[in-house]
């Protein structure tokens, strides 16, 4: 830190060195997230750079990661940018600006060359940290400037104990070793050398373990170490973390493998694909998703993934792999034939593995021997345009982001497809052939140019995801999103689990009065005359927890009064449409987690309506109210997110102490009446960040000055146009 934030006006950068699993990224995160650190610099970007990258999509990523850093828009033309445009667009960025870039994980030098003329010195004192194994070049490269280098240091026994014992005795009283255990134990964690990683492993291993399967695992690590000398001992305790999974989450750990390095895997994808492999056993009294993500609970406390992001309760939403599980993950695929990823270098000829994952081509990929039994075909390579044919038994298809625009007939010939991801690809529709999958299990057509779905998609019987909403992104305006039109018969999916969003027309209505398995629901194009028939059709969706209503139109009343009861299960819930009225069913939201308010222009105060909510952390607001003041002078006592936005009126927004212990962001938007900041926001001692958007002029120099005591607790204040 003190490197960081030092007077000296050149540029400076600092190599953190270690071996795999050392805690370089660690140190490097908790560095770079600091309070103090983040308000020295002006704009801040993490990039983690895998072995195989694409100069261009690193230079996107750095723009990208730098604008979202001051939370400003980012160039509208980015992806079509070229080398030349992108490193002037990134010089003239910097140019005026005191920049902190973190590069994670960098293997040679040749990108430190390539990336430099991006970066020039404005004696500004910037700051650039990179992690890396490689001591003898990458650590020592010059970028200009000064230079320091900070070797991580392996824990030393006693740390290394301490960090054993968390981990592994965390249920036993004051979490100590149990002393018939200790000299076990002792020799155990000694054989990890210091290596964090290493440490945490065992730890998450041996957490629970009675004292024959401790006498077990002491004799396999023994024994591996005597007969395979090789290996290093840190792998060789990693290799018996992933031996001692149950059979069923050897595979799902596997299969993580396919995802590009440093990936950060969404867990809905995840669990969806695993379900669709087959990898998920069924249980009395749970859903197969239910399972599928007791399984993510599992390897995340084996620390087999790494959990890289949460929701506001602490959920997972995106995991990855740690490199060094990840080289194991690989080793173990290609052995036992489970899985291969192609990094480019040339055409693949053979390969006799199950699962295929495309990580980088020249743009086509013809077939290859074993293809005909292949059973994933992954692609995350941008400028695929063409797939490999003769693949009968596949299983799942994930496209996602590839720019293709059209798929060829074969595709649907695949009786055996469960899983079918084209989000984000050019594709404009889906013919009625798509109805011959009958063993497909989710759809996924989000954002993609698709409006109608073909009558063939209520053959799918065994359908129990269908994703296919397109966002517009410009929260100014009513239509944010925008839902597909489906056919009558959409009805027929009994094992239909979430659907979202339905374009409504019709007699769409009465269709999905039947739909009463449904766990998730989007609906478009609601009318005022749908009420009756729209509130019958959600009663009965017991099993519902996430609900998303639009209206027609920002001049149509969307009327959902009729409800009694909102479904037991419900978390979530957004509406976006005129409401004349707040609900009366809001008050039996007893467990909802997520509320959102999308153009109500409510005349009734809303706040009194959804303060009894006990579990409300995250509320949305966009030109919800049409008052002047919002008072929130009652408990949230679990809200940790709060956004307000587009209230043309609004002047002030008060805040009594207490009421709000545990909000962590708020944002307020294109509010231009309001002229200071929230009277109260200093009895708010968790807030992390306050981000301003298209303000008064007035309330930029408030708080500036004024209102500065107010908000100086604050670690992350942005105010952007």
């Amino acid at each position: 830190m003190y490197w960081l934030m030092a007077v000296e006006p050149h540029l400076t950068v600092i190599s953190i060195v270690g071996m795999g699993g050392s805690g370089k990224t660690t140190l490097a995160a908790n560095t770079y997230n600091n309070e103090d650190v983040k308000k020295h610099f002006d704009c801040c970007a993490w990039i983690t750079i895998s072995q195989v990258y694409e100069l261009e999509d690193i230079l996107r990523s750095l723009i990208k990661e730098f604008h979202e850093s001051k939370k400003e828009t980012n160039p509208a033309d980015l992806n079509s940018m070229n080398y030349r445009l992108l490193v002037k667009t990134l010089v003239n960025y910097l140019e005026e600006k005191r920049y902190l870039l973190v590069l994670d994980d960098v293997w040679d030098t040749k990108l430190l060359d390539e990336i430099k003329v991006s970066l020039r010195d404005s004696c500004l004192q910037s700051r650039i940290i990179l992690t890396t194994r490689k001591e003898d070049d990458v650590a020592c490269h010059q970028m200009g400037g000064k230079h320091h280098i900070h070797n991580i240091e392996l824990l030393l026994m006693e740390e290394a104990w301490e960090l054993f014992c968390k981990n592994a005795f965390s249920s036993s009283p004051n979490g100590s070793c149990p002393l018939e255990l200790i000299s076990f134990a002792q020799e155990l964690v000694g054989k990890c050398k210091g290596l964090p990683l290493a440490i945490v492993a065992l730890g998450r291993l041996m957490y629970s373990k009675n004292t024959s399967q401790w006498n077990e695992i002491y004799s396999s690590l023994n024994w591996s170490l005597t007969n395979n000398p090789e290996l290093e001992a840190e792998k060789t305790i990693l290799l018996l973390s992933f031996n001692d999974l149950p059979y069923q989450l050897k595979h799902c750990f596997l299969y993580c493998s396919l995802f590009p390095e440093d990936h950060k895997i969404r867990r809905k994808r995840l669990i969806k694909l695993w379900m669709a492999k087959g990898f998920v056993e069924k249980v009395e009294g749970s859903t197969l998703e239910e399972v599928a993500d007791s399984y993510l609970v599992k390897l995340t406390f084996r620390n087999m993934l790494q959990v890289v992001e949460r929701n506001e309760f602490g959920r997972p939403k995106k995991c990855k792999m740690h490199d060094l599980l990840r080289e194991l993950a690989l080793s173990i695929s290609v052995k036992e034939k489970f899985g291969a990823v192609h990094g480019g270098g040339g055409e693949m000829k053979e390969c006799e593995a199950h699962r295929i994952s495309i990580h980088k081509t020249n743009g086509e990929l013809k077939s290859f021997m074993g293809m005909s039994k292949l059973h994933s075909f992954l692609v995350f390579n941008k400028s695929l345009k063409t797939l490999p044919r003769g693949s009968k038994m596949l299983k799942v298809l994930d496209l996602e982001d590839a720019p293709i625009d059209e798929l060829p007939d074969e595709v649907f010939k695949l009786f055996n497809l469960r899983y079918l991801n084209l989000r984000g690809t050019l594709l404009k529709k889906l013919p009625n052939s798509i109805g011959r999958l009958l063993n497909l299990q989710t759809l996924d057509i989000r954002n993609t140019q698709i409006e109608a779905l073909p009558c063939g998609i209520g053959n799918l019987q065994n359908l129990r995801h269908l994703i296919m909403y397109r966002f517009t992104w410009n929260w100014n305006d009513f239509r944010y999103v925008n839902g597909t039109n489906v056919p009558s018969n959409i009805s027929r999916l009994t094992n239909l689990q979430s659907v979202s969003a339905i374009e409504s027309n019709g007699d769409l209505m009465q269709q999905i009065r039947s739909m009463t398995q449904l766990t998730r629901i989007g609906i478009s194009n609601v009318k005022e005359a749908d009420e009756m028939d729209l509130c019958d059709s959600i009663q009965n969706m017991k099993l519902l927890h996430y609900l998303f209503i639009m209206a027609t139109n920002e001049d149509e009343t969307l009327r959902m009064d009729s409800l009694s009861a909102p479904p037991p299960k419900l978390r979530l819930v957004i509406l976006a449409g005129k409401l004349e009225k707040v609900p009366r069913w809001f008050l039996s939201l007893q467990i909802v987690t997520a509320l959102s308010l999308h153009w109500s222009r409510l005349e009734e105060d809303l706040l009194p309506h959804i303060v009894a909510l006990p579990n409300l952390g995250r509320l949305a607001l966009n030109n919800a109210y049409v008052g002047r003041q919002l008072c929130f002078n009652t408990d949230f006592l679990k809200l940790t997110i709060l956004n307000i936005h587009n209230f043309p009126q609004l002047n002030e927004i008060l805040i009594e102490k207490g009421v709000m212990p545990n909000l962590k962001s708020l944002y307020i938007g294109s509010c231009m009446e309001l002229k200071t900041v929230p009277l109260g926001i200093e009895y708010l001692r968790t807030l992390q960040q306050l981000s301003l958007k298209s303000i008064p002029m007035e309330l930029e120099n408030r708080i500036d000055n004024e209102d500065f005591p107010r908000v100086q607790h604050i670690p992350e204040l942005h105010i952007w146009k």
